[in-house]
């Protein structure tokens, strides 16, 4: 990507080192608060943060932590989210919350320290190539080789990643050029000329949409996460009660439209509801908006829609008909596309479609196989106690909380979220949808939590997922951040767990929490003979100055949320016991089509 020294204003009188030149950046940029973590090629940067008491500095306990934070911070508040970091470890750290990010268009600028320039290519100590390491993984990588070139890199950093599809933005600043006195001069605008990304809509692709949806008796809407990303959701609700057209969603698009709106019929895709999945198979004109159709929501891809002709907007151009060839492409922001469609809009025929809909809902409503909907599981693990269900949690965190913040980590307990969580304008979801990230959670839910502080921020998760970052309770207690984690224990790795139960002949391998030195090489049945679970999670909440609550009954479950939301000074970690083997259902199995569907 070509720099170009004009958008750089006249320079100012006063030197300033480059590390005060970055500090100058972010307040430019209302960077007010950073996730950052010291070391050897960064110290001069947050030497120069030390005399920045208007930015505020978090400090979690390990990177990819404090990645995940800036993401949960970023998809909480609409900011572009900051991290900073030294060379080598630290920056590798990053790695994976930067694919994170990325993969669900997520605004990061994350700046990490690197040798000095003259040391760079010598193996020296700690230095890594960070920005040959992440650049597919990133929208931009670059390193910083001229002190003069530095403001117009930061600007340029902040709209890449804030503009067009958002994504994250490496920064590699080398010790010398942060220590190198130059101009205070920042630059007022961007200028990049081969980075123009669209958002405005053709008027005359909106018209063949409007065309192809006047004849259509089976319209169907399928919203992704770009609809949350562009704020057209409000819009999106507008045009399906104007038109009638039915809405179907991927996980990271529900709430696009509330779970409780009479058009609304459910996720699609691997773990879709029976009438979401039948919906796409049937429609003869699907209006898919800021999805990419990734494997996860198509199945088999030959038979996807195969009755339909299919219109999609994005505002990625790669996105369109990489995987599912259509009919209308429209290259532009889901807001300005909604708000174009709308206008043009009329009610259209669909009473029979939606009356077709209903039915499949009535027929196999989501959460009722084998009784998944009642408190307790009535089928137990051989000689094991009645346990919760995950739709009994979910439905009791609908109730306790009409308005929150949701993060979840990744696994069964991300599927039973995404399934029977109500989402609206009052309730948002955070998700890792792309990369599938465990670990994701409990810093996300933080980063959450320090962006919108009025706000009830919970996480929910697995006993797998939480202990892959588990050390974050430290930041929780450190910024007195009381945020409610709900650990979901079925002491397994639940969702490979699943498929090695389901497609797998129960060959329950590398999967079960509980396994020791001393079990039986091959297990298929856990049941009481189990050894007990590591770690005792309300003693570890404790341990850390945290409020530990294990709940095993129904009837426990809304006292232990009641307890958790009065606590407003420390985070409260709640461990549901529920069943070893509890399923997430409906379930496509791999390489099928939507319509074949295991329901219990």
């Amino acid at each position: 990507m070509t720099i170009h020294s004009e958008a750089i204003t006249p320079a100012e009188n006063k030197a300033i080192t480059g590390a005060q030149l970055v500090v100058k950046a972010l307040r430019e940029e209302g960077a007010d608060t950073i996730f950052a973590y010291p070391g050897g090629q960064a110290i001069d940067l947050f030497d120069a943060l030390y005399d920045a008491p208007d930015i505020r500095l978090i400090l979690p306990r390990h990177e990819q932590g404090l990645i995940h934070a800036a993401d949960g911070y970023a998809r909480a508040t609409g900011k572009t989210g900051v991290c900073m970091v030294t060379s080598g470890p630290g920056a590798t750290n990053l790695v994976t919350g930067i694919a994170t990010a990325n993969y669900d268009s997520v605004p990061l600028v994350c700046i990490t320290g690197q040798v000095p320039t003259h040391l760079i290519g010598n193996d020296a100590f700690q230095e890594v190539d960070i920005v040959g390491i992440t650049r597919s993984i990133s929208k931009y990588a670059v390193t910083v080789r001229n002190r003069q070139e530095l403001g117009t890199i930061l600007k340029n950093a902040f709209h890449i990643a804030s503009t067009g599809k958002p994504g994250v933005v490496v920064v590699d600043i080398p010790k010398d050029i942060q220590q190198a006195p130059g101009s205070s001069a920042y630059p007022k605008q961007a200028c990049i000329r081969s980075y123009k990304p669209n958002t405005q809509v053709h008027p005359g692709q909106i018209k063949k949409v409007m065309e192809l949806l006047a004849n259509a008796r089976r319209p169907l809407l399928l919203a992704g996460g770009g609809v949350h990303i562009s704020g057209a959701s409000h819009r999106l609700a507008q045009l399906c009660g104007l038109t009638g057209i039915p809405v179907v969603t991927t996980i990271m698009g529900k709430g696009a439209i509330p779970s409780d709106h009479p058009l609304y019929v459910g996720n699609i895709g691997i773990h879709g509801s029976f009438a979401a999945n039948n919906a796409v198979n049937h429609c003869d004109v699907l209006l898919s908006i800021g999805t990419r159709f990734n494997d996860r929501i198509t199945g088999q891809l030959d038979t996807f829609a195969p009755d339909a002709k299919i219109i999609h907007m994005d505002i990625d151009p790669a996105s369109i008909s990489r995987n599912i060839t259509v009919d209308i492409p429209i290259v532009c922001d889901a807001a300005n596309g909604v708000a174009a469609l709308l206008q043009k809009a009329s009610p259209l025929d669909v009473g029979n479609w939606q009356a077709q809909i209903q039915s499949w809902k009535d027929a196999h409503p989501l959460g009722a196989e084998n009784g998944k909907k009642s408190a307790l599981s009535p089928v137990a693990e051989p000689g094991c106690q009645e346990t919760l269900t995950p739709y009994f949690i979910m439905q009791a965190l609908n109730t306790e909380f009409a308005e929150a913040i949701i993060a979840t980590d990744v696994g069964q307990n991300q599927l039973w979220a995404t399934q029977f969580l109500d989402l609206n304008e009052h309730r948002q979801l955070l998700t890792s949808g792309g990369l599938g990230t465990m670990g994701y959670g409990l810093p996300a839910a933080l980063g959450a939590k320090l962006g919108c502080p009025d706000k009830t921020v919970i996480a929910v998760t697995g006993d797998g997922g939480i202990q892959m970052n588990i050390q974050e309770l430290a930041t929780a207690i450190a910024y007195e951040l009381p945020v409610i984690l709900c650990i979901l224990n079925n002491s397994f790795l639940g969702n490979v767990r699943q498929w090695q139960e389901m497609f797998y002949h129960r060959r329950y391998s590398g999967t079960c929490l509980r396994v020791r030195k001393s079990c039986p090489q091959s297990c298929s049945a856990p049941g009481t003979h189990c050894p007990p679970y590591v770690p005792d999670f309300v003693r570890l909440a404790e341990s850390y100055g945290a409020v530990g609550i294990r709940v095993t009954h129904p009837d426990a479950v809304l006292p232990a949320l009641q307890k958790a939301r009065e606590n407003t000074k420390t985070p409260t970690i709640i461990e549901f016991i529920i069943g070893c083997e509890e399923n997430v259902l409906p379930i496509v199995p791999p390489g099928k089509p939507l319509d074949q569907m295991e329901l219990n």
